[in-house]
Protein backbone atom coordinates (compact mmCIF):
# COMPACT_ATOMS: atom_id res chain seq x y z
CA UNK A 1 0.00 0.00 0.00
CA UNK A 2 3.03 2.43 0.64
CA UNK A 3 4.69 1.60 -2.31
CA UNK A 4 1.14 2.96 -4.36
CA UNK A 5 0.95 6.17 -2.47
CA UNK A 6 4.29 7.32 -3.35
CA UNK A 7 3.43 6.06 -6.88
CA UNK A 8 0.93 8.31 -6.93
CA UNK A 9 2.51 10.88 -5.44
CA UNK A 10 5.28 10.85 -8.05
CA UNK A 11 3.06 10.83 -10.99
CA UNK A 12 1.09 13.69 -9.88
CA UNK A 13 4.14 15.79 -9.15
CA UNK A 14 6.01 14.36 -12.60
CA UNK A 15 2.83 15.58 -14.51
CA UNK A 16 3.93 19.26 -12.60
CA UNK A 17 7.21 19.27 -12.78
CA UNK A 18 8.12 17.26 -15.56
CA UNK A 19 11.34 19.49 -16.50
CA UNK A 20 12.70 20.65 -13.07
CA UNK A 21 15.51 19.15 -11.78
CA UNK A 22 16.89 19.42 -8.38
CA UNK A 23 20.57 19.16 -6.12
CA UNK A 24 20.19 16.60 -3.62
CA UNK A 25 21.03 18.04 0.30
CA UNK A 26 22.41 15.47 2.34
CA UNK A 27 23.82 15.38 5.64
CA UNK A 28 27.07 14.41 7.38
CA UNK A 29 28.91 17.75 6.48
CA UNK A 30 30.09 16.87 3.34
CA UNK A 31 29.91 19.98 0.65
CA UNK A 32 26.94 18.84 -1.16
CA UNK A 33 26.72 22.78 -2.63
CA UNK A 34 29.60 22.29 -4.06
CA UNK A 35 29.89 23.77 -8.05
CA UNK A 36 27.04 26.34 -7.99
CA UNK A 37 27.52 27.28 -11.66
CA UNK A 38 27.35 23.66 -12.78
CA UNK A 39 23.61 22.69 -13.15
CA UNK A 40 22.42 26.25 -14.64
CA UNK A 41 24.51 25.78 -17.40
CA UNK A 42 24.23 22.08 -18.12
CA UNK A 43 20.28 23.47 -18.21
CA UNK A 44 21.23 26.19 -20.20
CA UNK A 45 23.35 23.56 -22.56
CA UNK A 46 20.09 21.17 -22.62
CA UNK A 47 17.58 23.70 -23.43
CA UNK A 48 19.20 24.54 -26.14
CA UNK A 49 20.68 21.25 -27.42
CA UNK A 50 18.30 19.04 -26.80
CA UNK A 51 15.08 21.12 -26.39
CA UNK A 52 14.39 20.58 -22.75
CA UNK A 53 12.17 23.09 -21.14
CA UNK A 54 13.89 22.83 -17.96
CA UNK A 55 13.29 25.46 -15.27
CA UNK A 56 16.60 27.71 -15.86
CA UNK A 57 17.48 27.97 -11.34
CA UNK A 58 17.36 24.21 -10.24
CA UNK A 59 15.95 23.65 -6.89
CA UNK A 60 17.34 22.72 -3.68
CA UNK A 61 15.89 19.19 -1.73
CA UNK A 62 16.38 17.13 1.25
CA UNK A 63 17.01 13.47 0.96
CA UNK A 64 14.15 12.51 3.55
CA UNK A 65 11.87 15.24 2.08
CA UNK A 66 8.57 14.10 0.34
CA UNK A 67 9.77 17.08 -2.18
CA UNK A 68 11.57 14.05 -4.17
CA UNK A 69 8.90 12.89 -5.79
CA UNK A 70 8.27 16.80 -7.65
CA UNK A 71 11.69 16.06 -9.35
CA UNK A 72 12.52 13.33 -12.30
CA UNK A 73 15.99 14.23 -11.48
CA UNK A 74 18.46 14.53 -8.79
CA UNK A 75 22.05 15.37 -8.76
CA UNK A 76 24.11 14.73 -5.79
CA UNK A 77 28.15 15.86 -5.44
CA UNK A 78 30.60 16.94 -3.23
CA UNK A 79 34.35 16.24 -1.75
CA UNK A 80 33.47 14.32 1.22
CA UNK A 81 31.55 12.41 3.56
CA UNK A 82 27.72 11.31 2.75
CA UNK A 83 25.21 10.21 5.53
CA UNK A 84 21.36 9.54 5.33
CA UNK A 85 19.29 8.29 7.88
CA UNK A 86 17.40 5.13 8.05
CA UNK A 87 13.95 7.63 7.39
CA UNK A 88 16.40 9.17 4.55
CA UNK A 89 17.65 6.03 2.85
CA UNK A 90 13.95 4.71 3.01
CA UNK A 91 12.60 8.15 1.30
CA UNK A 92 15.02 7.82 -1.54
CA UNK A 93 14.45 3.90 -2.22
CA UNK A 94 11.07 4.27 -2.46
CA UNK A 95 11.81 7.86 -5.04
CA UNK A 96 13.78 5.61 -7.28
CA UNK A 97 12.04 2.77 -7.35
CA UNK A 98 8.71 4.57 -8.55
CA UNK A 99 10.50 6.52 -11.49
CA UNK A 100 12.77 8.97 -10.16
CA UNK A 101 16.83 8.94 -10.66
CA UNK A 102 19.53 10.25 -8.75
CA UNK A 103 23.36 11.04 -10.74
CA UNK A 104 25.55 11.12 -8.18
CA UNK A 105 28.94 12.99 -9.23
CA UNK A 106 31.88 12.78 -7.28
CA UNK A 107 33.69 16.15 -6.99
CA UNK A 108 36.47 13.69 -4.92
CA UNK A 109 36.75 11.94 -2.32
CA UNK A 110 32.74 11.05 -1.53
CA UNK A 111 32.93 7.41 -2.75
CA UNK A 112 33.55 5.71 0.56
CA UNK A 113 31.00 7.49 2.35
CA UNK A 114 28.29 7.08 -0.76
CA UNK A 115 28.95 3.76 -1.47
CA UNK A 116 28.32 2.54 2.32
CA UNK A 117 25.34 4.72 2.63
CA UNK A 118 23.85 3.36 -0.80
CA UNK A 119 24.21 0.06 1.19
CA UNK A 120 21.10 1.55 3.22
CA UNK A 121 19.77 2.36 0.25
CA UNK A 122 19.94 -0.57 -1.12
CA UNK A 123 20.92 -3.30 1.16
CA UNK A 124 20.57 -6.18 -1.53
CA UNK A 125 22.57 -5.09 -5.10
CA UNK A 126 25.48 -4.31 -5.74
CA UNK A 127 26.53 -1.63 -8.19
CA UNK A 128 27.64 -2.15 -11.82
CA UNK A 129 30.05 -0.62 -13.90
CA UNK A 130 27.76 0.38 -17.20
CA UNK A 131 29.55 -0.73 -20.49
CA UNK A 132 30.01 1.52 -23.28
CA UNK A 133 27.57 0.43 -25.26
CA UNK A 134 24.77 1.41 -23.03
CA UNK A 135 22.37 4.13 -24.48
CA UNK A 136 23.23 6.29 -21.69
CA UNK A 137 26.87 7.07 -23.92
CA UNK A 138 24.80 7.45 -27.11
CA UNK A 139 22.01 9.73 -27.27
CA UNK A 140 22.24 13.09 -28.61
CA UNK A 141 26.14 12.58 -28.25
CA UNK A 142 27.78 9.70 -28.89
CA UNK A 143 31.14 8.89 -26.24
CA UNK A 144 32.10 5.42 -27.81
CA UNK A 145 34.62 4.62 -25.28
CA UNK A 146 32.17 5.82 -22.41
CA UNK A 147 32.54 8.62 -20.34
CA UNK A 148 34.52 11.24 -20.62
CA UNK A 149 37.24 12.17 -18.60
CA UNK A 150 37.33 15.92 -17.44
CA UNK A 151 39.96 16.01 -14.66
CA UNK A 152 42.44 14.67 -13.18
CA UNK A 153 42.48 13.31 -9.78
CA UNK A 154 44.24 9.82 -8.83
CA UNK A 155 45.29 8.81 -12.55
CA UNK A 156 42.84 6.07 -12.79
CA UNK A 157 40.14 6.11 -16.08
CA UNK A 158 37.01 7.26 -15.43
CA UNK A 159 33.87 4.64 -14.52
CA UNK A 160 30.46 5.32 -14.32
CA UNK A 161 28.44 2.59 -12.16
CA UNK A 162 24.90 1.94 -11.80
CA UNK A 163 21.83 0.55 -10.01
CA UNK A 164 18.99 -1.11 -12.45
CA UNK A 165 15.82 -1.66 -11.35
CA UNK A 166 13.50 -4.20 -13.17
CA UNK A 167 16.14 -3.06 -16.38
CA UNK A 168 15.84 0.66 -15.81
CA UNK A 169 18.88 2.62 -14.61
CA UNK A 170 17.72 4.30 -11.24
CA UNK A 171 21.00 5.29 -9.86
CA UNK A 172 24.47 6.73 -11.94
CA UNK A 173 27.91 7.22 -9.85
CA UNK A 174 30.39 8.92 -12.12
CA UNK A 175 33.82 8.15 -10.77
CA UNK A 176 37.18 9.97 -11.74
CA UNK A 177 35.37 12.35 -14.62
CA UNK A 178 34.24 15.08 -12.38
CA UNK A 179 31.81 16.25 -14.50
CA UNK A 180 30.54 19.01 -12.07
CA UNK A 181 33.39 20.96 -12.52
CA UNK A 182 33.36 20.55 -16.46
CA UNK A 183 29.80 21.99 -16.23
CA UNK A 184 30.78 25.22 -14.13
CA UNK A 185 31.48 28.44 -15.60
CA UNK A 186 34.63 28.61 -17.62
CA UNK A 187 36.93 30.85 -15.75
CA UNK A 188 36.36 28.51 -12.58
CA UNK A 189 38.31 26.15 -13.72
CA UNK A 190 39.74 27.48 -17.09
CA UNK A 191 39.33 24.46 -18.70
CA UNK A 192 40.13 24.04 -22.67
CA UNK A 193 36.53 24.77 -24.39
CA UNK A 194 36.82 21.21 -25.83
CA UNK A 195 36.84 19.60 -22.68
CA UNK A 196 34.12 21.90 -21.20
CA UNK A 197 32.04 20.71 -24.09
CA UNK A 198 32.28 16.77 -23.62
CA UNK A 199 31.34 17.66 -19.93
CA UNK A 200 28.13 18.98 -20.95
CA UNK A 201 27.18 16.73 -24.04
CA UNK A 202 27.83 13.83 -21.63
CA UNK A 203 25.85 15.42 -18.99
CA UNK A 204 22.89 16.46 -21.95
CA UNK A 205 22.85 12.36 -22.80
CA UNK A 206 22.25 11.45 -19.11
CA UNK A 207 19.62 13.81 -19.12
CA UNK A 208 18.01 12.94 -22.57
CA UNK A 209 18.18 9.78 -21.00
CA UNK A 210 16.54 10.10 -18.27
CA UNK A 211 13.43 12.30 -19.45
CA UNK A 212 13.11 9.70 -22.14
CA UNK A 213 12.90 6.12 -20.22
Amino acid sequence: MKRIVYLLLFLMCAHNYAQDIAVLKYGGGGDWYANPTSLPNLIDFCNKQIGTGMNPKPQTVEVGSTDLFQYPFLHMTGHGNVFFSEAEAENLRNYLLSGGFLHVDDNYGMRPYLEKEMKKVFPDKEWSEIPVNHPLFHQKFTFADGLPKIHEHDNKRPEAFGYFHEGRLVFLFTFESDLGDGWEDPEVHNDPEEVRRKALQMGANIIQYVFEN
